[in-house]
């Protein structure tokens, strides 16, 4: 025998595993991937497989022809049963198969025999039950079926199977008195709906109504529910028993009106008494339902309601239908959420269509009795709106001018105006006052909103009532009070100004102007400097603007502020032509326009070097200074130089930078940027500086050579 390398192997004999290994094809490669012009189906290939598959390999048939061929048969077959039953006694296949294979050997003492040991093995099987007594029925062993019932409805009387099986062989042998006696044995366990249904068809079947009759009344004792008193009573009306069917309902009402399922009960007893042509008393029923079912389990009643009103009602019953399902609806939304101010407008606005005042008041009442848990402002911006809606409601509505104060009062002493107010409810309790013509106690809470909670909105239209009403000093004193509460108001300071000028008050008002920008602190300063400034200029005091102007750019260099400045002293000209036209044609006019002139070109002059020297950062600014230069001296016409400003525009550049993004990438943005001349010629001058350094370098390297 040859030596075997370190690849053989001794169970091999002399081969090794290389020459042993199954080698299988290697898997070609798909070169061509488009879809074949035929295809093939999932079904095409399954069915090729089937048809090629071998033939299933089957045991001959064994043919008994003598009696002892047939007893080492059975023998056998018995010790195959009973060696299963031994492994596995608790498999209830095995057992079944056993009866039944001895069934059909015609062994029937055998076969019960097999049936009794698997019942003794497991007698709460119900299936085992079932099948025993069906061996016994096929096989016409009646009796023994019996006593097979009897034990199973006995041991498992919970088994409704068992009861239903047991019955109806009774009644297929016609033994009705037995199977009657079997339903009361049943009856006796208090099955459930199911069981006393069958027993009472059963009873109607061979037409015991009085039977039946009973039965409904023990059922419903059994199980007192709306469905078992509707059954009864559908049962009494198909017989034609209205009273008997009205006294069922009458006692379904009085013992489950509270029930979860009462809705069901209420809408099946009165579409009764609708089909019994009973309309008052369907409608009696509707409305004593509607009153005692909670609201969340009532649609179905509001439902039908609405549909009987439409058959049986007039308009006014149909209306109050659909109002009672709305009503029912809003009462249900504010029950769940009462701070839910919505549904309460809603709940509002339905009964003021209906106009029961009472019924109004009554849901304004509770809606307002709601406070908002929170003295915060956005809890409560929704919520006074109710007060508001109530309070107009009996001005107008009702005209109730005693309790319309009242509702204005409660409502403001309700709110905390020491955390926040509401200028609108204080301004509409003033204007209810003043449309009845009740001026003191206007301005009696006018007052009182200034001292608890002052706010612009109240100072406005407090000055706005004085002044309508001429009452000048009250309107002065109101300004004072209102620039005390709030000094940084510039639209006060303007408005007490302006004031006083439309009374010819010119000192006072030109001294509220100097009080007003004297203020440490201004909301909108260019607005109050502009005022003033425009006061002046109406007023004709040209030399007090031109202070103004150099007093407001000694605060601000704003680019604004120095072109209003120029085009100020370009129109100076224009306001004086106006007061002096018989003069027009004169040489000292065209002088004078001159001069402007030189004084807005020397403004423009002045912003332009205040931004080259003070400000170069800010180039843009100064280019549009240098624009509106350019486009007032082309306005000039004749007068105007336009070179003068064009030497100091500057060159638009386009320019890159780089911005960093927050994960890290950088990105380059396009901006506008602005080359000045004089930064050209700086720039010019460096390079030619560079240049002669440069030269000054290459003489010096090339004497050293």
């Amino acid at each position: 025998m040859a030596s075997g390398g370190k690849d053989s192997d001794r169970t091999l004999g002399y081969m090794t595993r290389k020459d042993t290994e199954v080698k299988l094809p290697r898997p070609t490669r798909v070169k061509n991937k488009t879809p074949a012009p035929v295809q093939i189906t999932a079904e095409q290939i399954l069915r090729e497989a089937r048809e090629r598959q071998e033939a299933e390999i089957r045991p001959p048939k064994q043919k008994i022809t003598d009696s002892t061929e047939l007893s080492d048969y059975r023998l056998r077959r018995r010790k195959e049963f009973e060696d299963q039953i031994r492994r596995a006694r608790w498999n209830i296949q095995v057992w079944v198969k056993y009866a039944q294979w001895e069934e059909s050997q015609k062994d029937y003492a055998r076969a019960r025999s097999v049936w009794e040991r698997a019942i003794e093995g497991d007698y709460r099987n119900h299936t085992l039950w079932l099948k025993y007594a069906e061996f016994e029925m096929k096989n016409k062993f009646v009796n023994s079926a019996r006593n097979v019932w009897d034990r199973a409805v006995t041991l498992l009387p919970r088994v409704d199977q068992l009861w239903y099986k047991y019955i109806h062989m009774e009644e297929i042998l016609g033994n009705i008195a037995g199977a009657r006696q079997i339903f009361e044995r049943w009856m006796d366990w208090s099955p459930d709906q199911q069981g006393w249904l069958s027993f009472i068809k059963f009873e109607l079947r061979y037409n015991e109504i009085e039977r039946a009759r009973t039965i409904y009344e023990r059922f419903v004792l059994c199980h007192p529910r709306v469905s078992a008193y509707i059954r009864y009573a559908k049962f009494e009306m198909k017989g034609g028993e209205v009273a008997r069917c009205r006294g069922v309902y009458e006692r379904a009402t009085e013992k489950l009106a509270d029930d979860e399922e009462a809705e069901q009960l209420f809408v099946a007893f009165a579409e009764f008494e609708e089909r019994c042509k009973e309309v008052e008393r369907a409608r009696f029923i509707y409305k004593f339902a509607l009153d005692h079912i909670p609201k969340g389990r009532a649609e179905d009643l509001y439902r039908k309601f609405v549909a009987f009103e439409k058959q049986y009602g007039d308009k006014e019953g149909i209306e109050d239908a659909i109002v009672g399902k709305r009503r029912f609806q809003y009462e249900d939304e504010v029950r769940k959420n009462p701070l839910n101010y919505d549904s309460w407008f809603d709940y509002v606005r339905l009964e003021e269509s209906v106009g029961n005042k009472d019924r109004i008041r009554e849901i304004y009442e509770r809606a307002i009795a709601n406070v908002p848990p929170a003295d915060e402002k956005r809890y409560w911006q929704r919520y006074i709106y109710l007060w508001i809606n109530y309070a107009l409601y009996e001005e107008i509505e009702n005209e109730d001018v005693e309790r319309t104060r009242d509702v204005y009062r409660e409502c403001l002493k309700l709110i905390p105006h020491n955390k926040f107010s509401f200028a609108k409810l204080w301004l509409l309790a003033a204007q209810f006052e003043i449309r009845q013509l009740n001026l003191t106690g206007a301005r009696q809470i006018l007052g009182n909103a200034i001292g608890q909670a002052p706010k612009d909105k109240i100072f406005k239209k407090y000055i706005e009532i004085e002044l309508q009403l001429g009452n000048m000093n009250r309107c002065r004193k109101l300004y004072e009070r209102y620039l005390e509460w709030s000094p940084e108001n510039c639209y006060a300071w303007s408005k007490y100004a302006e004031l006083e000028r439309s009374l010819v008050e010119t000192e006072r008002a030109r001294a509220i102007f100097e009080l007003a920008i004297s203020q440490p602190a201004l909301d909108m300063p260019e607005l109050l400097w502009k005022a003033y400034i425009d006061f002046e200029i109406a007023e004709g005091e040209l030399e007090r603007t031109r202070a103004l102007y150099e007093r407001l750019l000694d605060r601000t260099k704003h680019y604004k502020v120095w072109v209003s400045f120029a085009k100020f002293e370009a129109s100076a000209a224009e306001i004086e032509e106006d007061e002096n036209e018989d003069e027009e044609q004169e040489e000292g006019v065209l002088e004078h326009k001159k001069d402007c002139i030189e004084r807005a070109r020397a403004i423009f002059d002045r912003a332009n070097t205040y931004y080259k020297d003070s400000a170069p950062e800010l180039k843009e600014e100064r280019a549009t200074l240098l624009e509106d230069w350019l486009n007032m001296e082309s306005r000039f016409g004749n007068l105007g130089d336009v070179s003068i400003v064009r030497s100091k525009l500057p060159k638009k550049l386009k320019k890159r930078k780089q911005i960093s993004r927050e994960d890290g990438s950088t990105e380059y943005e396009e901006y506008i940027d602005y080359m000045y001349p004089e930064e050209s010629q700086t720039t010019n001058l460096k390079i030619l500086e560079a240049a002669y350094k440069w030269k000054k370098q290459k003489v010096a390297a090339s004497e050293d050579d």
